[in-house]
């Protein structure tokens, strides 16, 4: 006959839950008091046990985990290992920044300009070009584009025009390295959409970058703005409502 395994007393236990715990080592110590086992699983040498073990305390919430760490989602006890007591903590997500948005503070200041005219308002119409001829033009334009989270096109293109102007080769190295990491780099949140070719040629260049390294990404950024944005800014009530204000003015006067 086969002899019948004994049972661990422990193994009888019903998993206590958070309500029944105070009473747990008084549950244990009757279980326990005539078994020949420890409450380690060790087999005491004269049927009983010298030194019982006792239950570990439950764990206190450090002041970190705040009202969370009393929120105990179960108590579970084994004979190998201690008591554990998992807590779910409730952790707020921080609201990130969607990678198209902009902070103020990134972003240079509108160039300074006296207030266009209604003869400029109106010749902005006529094409793409006179829109960007003049500084009053340009940060028209680019306030349109903020609005459509786009204001980084008009930023690329500014910074390839002052870097057309420089002529010390160290201003230059610094510049261009500085325009890739803001508009070229795929990590910046201020990337700009340029094509395979085009990065291609720009990361060949990077070695010894030169006033001129960004010529074909700026007509292409250009190119967008035009056929892409310019349409929708003669269409949009920022330009209807400044043509408005000036042609007002210019009747009462």
């Amino acid at each position: 006959k086969k002899k019948k395994k004994k049972r661990h007393p422990l193994d009888a236990c019903a998993r206590p839950t958070e309500a029944s715990w105070p009473e747990l080592p008084l549950r244990l110590a009757q279980r326990t008091a005539n078994s020949p086992w420890d409450l380690s699983g060790q087999r005491c040498g004269n049927g009983r046990c010298l030194q019982p073990r006792r239950p570990p305390a439950p764990r206190q919430a450090s002041p970190e985990q705040g009202s969370a760490g009393a929120n105990a989602c179960c108590f579970c006890w084994c004979c190998c290992c201690s008591c554990s007591c998992l807590t779910v903590r409730n952790q707020e997500q921080r609201p990130r920044r969607p990678s198209h948005e902009l902070r103020e503070e990134d972003l240079p200041s509108c160039e300074e300009s006296p207030s266009p005219t209604l003869e400029e308002v109106n010749a902005w119409s006529q094409s793409f070009d006179k829109v960007m001829l003049t500084p009053a033009g340009r940060n028209a334009f680019r306030e349109f584009l903020r609005t459509e989270f786009s204001e980084e096109n008009m930023l690329f293109w500014m910074a390839c025009e002052e870097l057309k102007k420089e002529a010390n080769k160290t201003i230059i190295e610094e510049k261009a390295r500085t325009i890739y990491e803001d508009y070229i780099s795929i990590l910046s949140p201020k990337e700009v959409s340029l094509d395979s070719r085009v990065r291609e040629v720009i990361n060949r260049n990077m070695v010894e970058p030169s006033q001129h390294i960004f010529d074909d990404a700026q007509l292409q950024i250009y190119t967008l703005m035009h056929r892409d944005s310019y349409p929708r800014f003669m269409n949009s009530a920022l330009y209807k409502d400044l043509l408005q204000s000036l042609s007002e003015k210019s009747a009462e006067a």
